[in-house]
């Protein structure tokens, strides 16, 4: 099935120099939305990809397609075609006619309409199975609206054969009085089509192609009009402006939300998250307010997550607590730790089982072993820690010398006093204990106490005190009142 996606639109009503198919939805351009369900639907094994026409904003939008051709190697099918003028939806499709195979039906979908389901669509594409070819039907996606203001409306005769659609600006007021919209989404027998597409005319209010009038002429030629609905009212919903994006986009989070719960996951409010990517839970989880999933994130069994929370591209193993305001990007956490409040793990954080980080601890581009702890206000990175080891308050791994980083490595049974920095390239032996203030150039050898600080003395002295500021104003205040004497007395001495 050849699939033709229009997204050459300018999106006015966004006042974006972004075009409208690259505004995000979930974390991820319109437009990725809508590729996403129709490579799924075209299968690994389709000849050819989508197309996309492209026009407003065509070099942005290549540069996402090719910036995500690079990441995953099925949007390398994907191709586009340029409608240098934007002259109707019946001009967009016309530029992409070159590119379709006449022997498979075309489906037609929309930039900036993201939730369309695959279900939907292959819904609507047997519909249109018939004789390959001149001979197959038409499958139109059709929606019945309470309000159907703005949309073009499908006009049936006495029969409920479809007859045509009618665009709001040129319908009559009995038309406009018609429930069932036209939601522009429909599959075509391609062989027609592409006599259709050449015998349109812009003979409407917009003076536009519109792609909608080649409804008449399949009445006229005879192929069968079959219609279908979508499940939900939301999959048929474009984006034309901030206000319909940000509603488009809590939809789309509550029906993440409840598939989260009817996977057996604990949410304290399913309007209170985010999913910009996929989340994947084990039982038993339980996820509070505010938090924010980004990428690719997986919750282990039991694992709790706190508050506002933020975590991209992370595996959380079984029973992790993560305690509120913890960044997680990047990172492996180990079944039964325990992370925050205010931690942050960042790209390289591989913490094994047990691992205690506290608040305030940055870890980044480490291994943890288990049981080690760091409980307050550290930061280690490029580092190897061993298991059972303890990192006291304030202690710093310095691993970068302005040009390159360096490794610092902590083995076993280690114990690091507070306030310690650590100057990698360094090694800490097993069993080692650092005292509170050393800053470590040499390795410290196991089962000793490296201690490195400067000598303490005591020296008799006279602390400085401050001038009170009220004293200084009644001063000043006082050699005023004189200036203000002196001032009327020669006053009265002129009189």
């Amino acid at each position: 099935m050849n699939i033709v996606i229009l997204a050459a639109g300018q999106g006015k009503r966004m006042k974006s120099a972004l075009p409208k198919v690259l505004q995000t939805l979930a974390g991820k351009p319109l437009l990725q939305h809508v590729l996403a369900t129709a490579l799924s639907l075209q299968g690994k094994n389709a000849k050819n990809g989508p197309i996309v026409v492209v026009g407003h904003g065509a070099t942005d939008v290549k540069d996402f397609l090719d910036l995500a051709s690079e990441q995953d190697a099925t949007y390398r099918k994907v191709s586009t075609a340029l409608q240098a003028e934007q002259k109707g939806t019946g001009h967009a499709l016309l530029q992409a006619l070159p590119k379709l195979d006449v022997n498979e039906p075309t489906l037609v979908l929309y930039g900036d309409v993201p939730l369309t389901s695959k279900q939907t669509l292959s819904k609507l594409a047997k519909l249109a199975d018939g004789v390959r070819g001149q001979d197959s039907a038409l499958a139109l996606l059709t929606q019945n609206l309470d309000k159907p203001t703005g949309y073009g409306r499908i006009v049936r005769d006495v029969d409920g054969s479809v007859k045509e659609i009618v665009e709001e600006k040129d319908a009559t007021p009995a038309q406009k009085r018609i429930q069932e919209i036209n939601t522009g989404i429909m599959v075509l027998p391609t062989q027609a089509l592409k006599k259709w597409l050449k015998a349109l005319r812009a003979s409407n209010a917009q003076g536009e192609y519109y792609l909608t009038d080649v409804i008449a002429m399949a009445v006229k030629d005879g192929v069968p009009i079959r219609t279908a609905q979508a499940d939900a009212e939301y999959e048929t919903v474009g984006v034309n402006s901030r206000d319909q994006l940000a509603a488009l986009e809590r939809v789309h989070q509550l029906n993440q939300a409840n598939l989260l719960m009817d996977a057996g996951v604990s949410l304290a409010d399913p309007a209170r998250i985010d999913i910009r990517g996929t989340l994947e839970c084990g039982t038993d989880v339980f996820i509070d307010v505010g938090c924010v999933f980004e990428g690719c994130v997986t919750l282990a069994s039991g694992s709790r997550i706190g508050p506002y929370c933020i975590i991209r591209n992370s595996a959380i193993g079984k029973g992790v607590i993560i305690h509120p305001y913890s960044h997680i990007d990047g990172a492996k956490v180990g079944a039964g730790s325990l992370i925050g409040p205010y931690a942050r793990l960042r790209p390289g954080a591989d913490l094994a089982n047990d691992v205690h980080i506290g608040n305030f601890v940055e870890v980044k581009n480490s291994k943890i072993a288990s049981n080690s702890k760091a409980n307050h206000l550290a930061y280690v990175g490029d580092s190897i820690v061993g298991s059972r080891v303890n990192i006291g308050a304030g202690t710093i791994t310095c691993n970068y010398d302005g040009v390159n980083k360096h490794q610092t490595i902590i083995e076993d049974d280690v114990f690091i006093g507070s306030d310690t920095q650590l100057v990698a390239p360094v090694r800490v032996g097993r069993g080692a204990t650092l005292g509170a203030g050393t800053t470590l150039t040499k390795d410290a050898p196991p089962n000793q106490l490296t201690v490195s600080r400067a000598k303490q003395i005591s020296l008799q002295w006279q602390r400085p005190v401050k001038q009170e500021k009220k004293v200084v104003a009644k001063k000043l205040t006082a050699k005023t009142q004189v200036k203000k004497v002196s001032s009327k007395k020669s006053v009265k001495a002129k009189k």
